[in-house]
Formats: C-alpha cells, sequence, structure tokens
C-alpha cells in the first residue's frame, strides 16, 4: 500500500512540476491575483488522477488484494476469538448448572 501511495504522490509531484513549468512558460494562464499556487496544484491534481488510474492500475490491483488478505486474516482471528469465548462460556455454565443442580 506504502508503494501505491509513494507512486502515487510521485505522478502527482511529477504533474505539479510540469504544470509550474507551463505556466511560467506562458502556456497555462496564470491565475487571478494571488491565486497563482492554488491554481496549479488544483491543475496538477486534475491532470495527475487521470494518470494515476491509468498508470498505476496494476499496483493499485496488488495493493487491493494485500488489504482483502489482511482484512479476511482480522476476521479468521476475530472468529477464533469469538468461538474461545463461547466455549468458555458454555464450560462456566455447564459448571453452574452443575452446582446448583
Amino acid at each position: 500500500m506504502l508503494r501505491y501511495t509513494l507512486m502515487r504522490l510521485g505522478v502527482f509531484v511529477g504533474c505539479l512540476v510540469a504544470v509550474w513549468g507551463l505556466v511560467y512558460a506562458g502556456v497555462f494562464p496564470r491565475g487571478l491575483g494571488d491565486s497563482n499556487g492554488v491554481w496549479i496544484i488544483l491543475l496538477a491534481l486534475l491532470l495527475s488522477a487521470p494518470i494515476s488510474f491509468v498508470a498505476l492500475r496494476k499496483e493499485r490491483d496488488r495493493a487491493s488484494v494485500r488489504v482483502v488478505q489482511k482484512m479476511e486474516r482480522m476476521k479468521a482471528g476475530l472468529d477464533a476469538n469469538r468461538g474461545q469465548e463461547d466455549g468458555a462460556d458454555d464450560a462456566a455454565r455447564a459448571r453452574a448448572q452443575g452446582q446448583t443442580s
């Protein structure tokens, strides 16, 4: 997951540098007043999202598989704990009924 996040950040930084260069070269408009920095960041976000979606598809799928596997292990652990608790509860009830009979 960290690898995908770092790759996504790399795509954003690349787009940020490219947009910054194009804005200062005059290809893209500079924005209004002091909004130039915000304009550059928003434009870089707008460009990096579809690039990341297409270029990082395989890495995103790998990260998704790892997340699903981790969730399945956690669910199995919770089910095992629940089974232990149920067994201990049943044994305690059986002992309590044996003492009252």
